[in-house]
């Protein structure tokens, strides 16, 4: 089983960054690939650029196989547009073909397993942290060249999967119908009838799965049981008050999903379509999370899905996670080195003092639970 968070809690003086406290055409089967500089690489069993000689020769590799296939990664999404965009230019050689960009964690694993085989099927993968950890048999294990520089909390240890771009659970909601809530409880009064969604099912979905455990530990439980936070979407079901929307930014600005549970630089990016829409993170303790990078372990460019996992953590494209609201995975080391874009470090909101983030053990035990709970909870 892989090993993830050795700690559960930490406070704003001891983040993971120091300015803010918190601181994804070739033959299916991934075969032989040539590359530059050798005699022949299998692209499919590379665990760090090592394995194809230098980067160059990786860039290479992945260029002659020419196509590199991405799923569930939205364009409005923590400035996923730009870095998709980025890559494109750097590597014209290299087509990007974005599949199903609003599927959930768990659909990225079954569009893998229907694919597999094919010249159709995912290189990599963007997983919400319970969905990873139920699914490494998927995985390929890669390092890339700045892994030492991302927290041991933060990754598996041989690299199987990863944590890239973070934040904090929030609430957002349309200022000129309601006012801003200070406490859970404010959602279940008669004026949020109808009114408050979640990004997805949380036995499937890492945002929604995430705000039933910030509902956890905001009605005083833990990590180590959802169940209060089962409860409380129960009592949001029976006060008439949860809307079964999926919150896309199409229903932010329509004004379908006008409260919305989700990660803070999610919120933040529907300011632009909503000049009403405002974020809250709940005084009390916050609940934090990152999204995590895989290679799938039968990828049809397997070259240019390890290209892909560079490229992420790079400083420039962790730069990018930053200017989109996110708390890049490299934020502490870049700071120290002064790589990292200090204007937009010091333009993130300020965290919680006390913060959880989910083990390992506790992110099983949660989504097994949720697994038996949820549906019969909200119905």
């Amino acid at each position: 089983m892989a090993h993830f968070p050795r700690r559960a809690r930490f406070g704003a003086g001891i983040a993971l960054a120091a300015t803010a406290a918190l601181a994804l055409t070739g033959c299916a089967g991934g075969g032989d690939t040539p590359a530059a500089g050798s005699d022949k690489v299998d692209a499919a069993s590379a665990t760090a650029v090592a394995d194809f000689g230098t980067f160059a020769d990786l860039e290479a590799a992945a260029k002659a196989e020419g196509a590199l296939n991405v799923i569930a990664l939205p364009r409005d999404w923590a400035n996923y547009g730009e870095i998709l965009d980025l890559f494109a230019e750097k590597y014209p050689e290299i087509t990007i073909n974005e599949a199903s960009p609003d599927v959930s964690s768990a659909e990225e694993i079954q569009a893998a397993e229907t694919n597999k085989g094919l010249d159709t099927a995912p290189d990599v993968f963007d997983l919400g942290l319970a969905v990873a950890l139920q699914n490494t048999d998927q995985f390929a294990p890669y390092k890339v060249q700045t892994f030492d520089d991302i927290p041991d909390a933060l990754k598996e240890p041989t690299g199987l999967f990863v944590g890239d771009y973070g934040g904090y659970m929030s609430i957002g909601y349309d200022s000129s119908k309601f006012d801003a809530p200070k406490t859970l409880d404010d959602l279940l009064g008669a004026d949020y009838k109808g009114a408050v969604a979640i990004n997805g099912d949380p036995t499937q979905a890492g945002a929604a799965f995430a705000a039933v455990g910030l509902a956890t530990v905001q009605s005083d439980g833990t990590l180590d049981d959802f169940q209060p936070g089962i409860d409380f979407f129960s009592e949001l079901q029976n006060a008439g008050n949860l809307l079964k929307v999926d919150v896309t930014t199409a229903t932010v600005a329509s004004g379908e999903t006008p409260v919305v549970f989700d990660w803070d630089y999610l919120n933040a990016a529907h300011q632009k379509d909503n000049e009403n829409w405002k974020v809250v993170v709940l005084d009390g303790t916050g609940y934090a999370g990152y999204y995590n990078q895989a290679i799938n372990i039968d990828a049809p460019h397997p070259a240019a899905a390890r290209l892909w996992q560079e490229f992420l953590y790079s400083d420039e494209v962790q730069n990018l996670w930053l200017k989109g609201g996110a708390r890049p995975a490299r934020m502490e080391a870049m700071t120290d080195a002064g790589t990292i874009d200090a204007e937009l470090a010091a333009a993130l909101p300020e965290a919680p003092s006390d913060t959880v983030v989910p083990t390992e053990q506790q992110s099983t035990d949660a989504g097994k639970l949720l697994g038996e709970k949820w549906a019969a909870a909200v119905q």
